[in-house]
């Protein structure tokens, strides 16, 4: 590997050999892990907010120590994390993975311990997830503003699926607002997709059916059998695309409610107008209920219906002319 590939990503690190970094390097960044840098927790572990000595910012992942996987694994792993490169999904600038021996006392004795560390540092996203920006129809981000949100999801998860490795996909298993981070210009990219991939699906699926909240995000097939495919992430995908689009994290849909699928989306438009007012496009309307329309095709119940053999399309339409969806179903 050349010196170029090898140079570490993070600003005033010294370190080579693809950005492994040392556990004290992190420590001292992170003002040794302390709590008023946290800046996140979930099933996989604590983020911290790093402080590099050129006062850049970055977000370092401490792996829970209980989540299994070797060291070896993790390492390849995170090797392919270090190689994705897009706009839409969060970058791995540099890991972490030492064993240390420790001598502890236990009742009386002596023993002697291994203990693994395990760390990701990520660029850091200084507007949060997009959790904390959902909000109705009447307030909020303004609809060209959660319409690039949803683009932005869709080519990254797209990245994700099809461009990253050709019949290598990577199924995130955990899409929700929680892991989409947005950046100073509310630009999204997709998180925590390579932990999902890293650890078993065992294990992947033990965390997210603990994770409060979580389950609403799951793909009925994968609740109930534990099928994996990149069809669970499209089913999330339009979970996520109509709370962007109503602000509501349960909001009624024709799947779970006597409302129809027609009477939903006019009751969204409907909601739209009295904010957009008089001064709204109707390419505006178009786009939502393009939208709408497309996020209900992704939760259909039946994988086999309205979630086959998606494929994302790269053309979004832009200006006065009618939007492409962002979804097109193929069928076999």
């Amino acid at each position: 590997m050349d010196d170029e590939s090898s140079r570490c990503d993070i600003p005033g690190c010294t370190f080579r050999d693809e950005c492994k970094l040392s556990y004290q390097y992190l420590e001292k960044i992170t003002n040794n892990f302390s709590t008023e840098r946290e800046l996140g927790a979930g099933g996989f572990g604590v983020v911290y907010k790093g402080l590099l000595p050129n006062g850049e910012l970055i977000a370092v992942k401490k792996i829970n120590p209980l989540t299994p996987g070797s060291g070896k694994q993790f390492e390849n792993e995170v090797h392919h994390l270090l190689s994705l490169n897009h706009p839409n999904i969060v970058r791995c600038v540099g890991y972490c993975y030492e064993t240390q021996h420790l001598r502890l006392k236990y009742e009386g004795k002596y023993i002697f311990i291994e203990a693994s560390e395990r760390l990701l540092c990520l660029e850091y996203m200084p507007k949060g997830s997009l959790d904390y920006h959902l909000a109705d129809e009447s307030h909020g981000l303004d609809w060209h503003k959660r319409y690039n949100i949803i683009s932005g999801i869709c080519y990254g998860l797209h990245y994700l699926h099809e461009e990253w490795q050709v019949n290598t996909p990577i199924v995130h298993l955990d899409l929700k607002p929680a892991n989409i981070l947005l950046g100073d210009d509310m630009l999204p990219k997709i998180a925590d997709f390579g932990l999902s991939r890293l650890f078993s699906a065992q294990q992947t699926r033990v965390h997210t059916e603990n994770s409060d909240g979580t389950r609403g995000y799951m793909a009925p097939e994968y609740i109930n059998h534990g099928t994996i495919t990149t069809k669970s992430d499209i089913f999330s995908l339009g979970v996520i695309i109509i709370q962007i689009i109503t602000g509501y994290r349960k909001y009624p849909s024709p799947f779970d409610t006597e409302l129809s699928y027609h009477d939903f989306i006019e009751l969204v438009l409907e909601k739209w107008k009295k904010r957009l007012g008089a001064a709204a496009l109707e390419t505006d309307y178009q786009q939502i209920r393009s939208c709408l329309e497309m996020a209900l095709s992704c939760m259909e119940t039946d994988p086999m219906k309205g979630r086959q053999q998606r494929k994302f399309s790269r053309s979004l339409v832009d200006g006065d002319a009618p939007i492409s969806m962002l979804v097109v179903l193929k069928d076999h």
